[in-house]
């Protein structure tokens, strides 16, 4: 029997919250059929896609009192929230609407309810990004604008990794300059993406791009791109560089979170990730995060982190994006409230 699992009322338990919501997602996707793993993935957005494909295929063997756990806790968190004698249509609308508003929830509502599948732009978002690079290098930089501007920031800094650096430059200060699209080039883009994935574009001129677009793209690059891209921009347009460097939320300003804030964040964070990401911060935040944690747990991460030895810059770097990533989720859920600012292996 694993330290995760005790003998409650004569059988053996899992203790699930030892468990990622990734690692029970993916446990209960492999629990169904494949036609009904197929239907929940055909209502997922192309990051939770990916992220449980990939979970999925990373578990290995598991014991039956890890799933039955897992099945357990499901079920008792359905009937937590069951809502049956409600119009499902009508729930599911208005639920959507609630936790992302109108513009985000429209096009899910759409592929959900109507059952659309993903069209013109929209299929790029379920692409590779080297893909959507191949498709858009060779159309018009204003083009490749405003297909940067649409899809996520996480996507769009991937693809504009796959771009020389004067090509990077130029993109995202056209971003950063853009600010709506009128429905005729909108519908013009549209129709350049439907002559292989077919699609229809609005009837009103769609806001998008913008300082705020560029930072968060700025936000989601590898960090030397990201800092060699900062450089140009300055050179380029300082008063740009530094409202795209103001509007952009770094590890660092993880020290205005408050302690509410703070406790959501290390509640999602696994600790091996939290142990490198911090491996490298100042000795505030580092007070800040270990006073937000249990006495234990914070003197048993202090005894881990003298005892690491030294890791790698880029280590340290790749879990710090990480951890933001999992901030800004947050902070899209309303859970957490981020503010702004702004920022070769070496060892720490």
């Amino acid at each position: 029997m694993s330290d995760d699992e005790k003998v409650k009322d004569g059988a053996i338990e899992y203790d699930v919250s030892s468990l990622t919501g990734a690692e029970k997602s993916a446990l209960l996707m492999l629990s169904l059929t494949p036609e009904d793993a197929a239907k929940i993935f055909r209502n997922l957005e192309p990051k939770q896609v990916q992220k449980l494909g990939m979970e999925m295929a990373a578990l290995q063997d598991s014991s039956q009192s890890k799933v039955s756990s897992v099945h357990r806790a499901f079920i008792e968190d359905i009937q937590k929230y069951s809502n049956i004698g409600l119009d499902s249509e009508d729930f599911v609308r208005a639920s959507l609407i609630e936790a992302l508003g109108e513009d985000k929830a429209g096009n899910l509502v759409d592929q959900i309810i109507l059952g659309s599948g993903s069209k013109g732009l929209d299929s790029l978002k379920w692409m590779d990004a080297r893909q959507v690079a191949s498709i858009i290098q060779n159309e018009h930089p204003q083009i490749q604008t405003i297909v940067l501007s649409y899809l996520d920031p996480e996507q769009s800094a991937e693809i504009l990794s796959q771009f020389a650096d004067k090509v990077r430059l130029d993109l995202m200060m056209r971003i950063a300059d853009l600010e709506e699209v009128q429905p005729a080039a909108l519908q013009e883009l549209n129709e350049i993406m439907e002559k292989q994935f077919a699609g229809q574009a609005g009837a009103q001129a769609a806001k998008m791009g913008g300082t705020k677009a560029a930072a968060d793209i700025m936000n989601y690059l590898d960090t030397n791109i990201e800092g060699a891209l900062m450089d140009s921009l300055r050179e380029a347009d300082e008063d740009m560089s530094q409202q795209i460097q103001d509007l952009m939320f770094v590890f660092e300003n993880l020290i205005d979170l408050d302690d509410r804030g703070v406790q959501a964040l290390l509640r999602e964070v696994p600790g091996d990730q939290l142990q490198r990401a911090i491996k490298g911060a100042d000795e505030q935040l580092k007070e800040k995060i270990f006073k937000n944690m249990s006495k234990r747990a914070a003197e048993m991460m202090q005894d881990d982190l003298e005892a690491m030895g030294p890791i790698r810059v880029s280590e340290v770097e790749a879990a710090q994006k990480e951890i933001l990533t999992i901030a800004r989720r947050l902070s899209d859920a309303g859970e957490i409230m981020l503010g702004g600012g702004g920022g070769g292996d070496e060892f720490l």
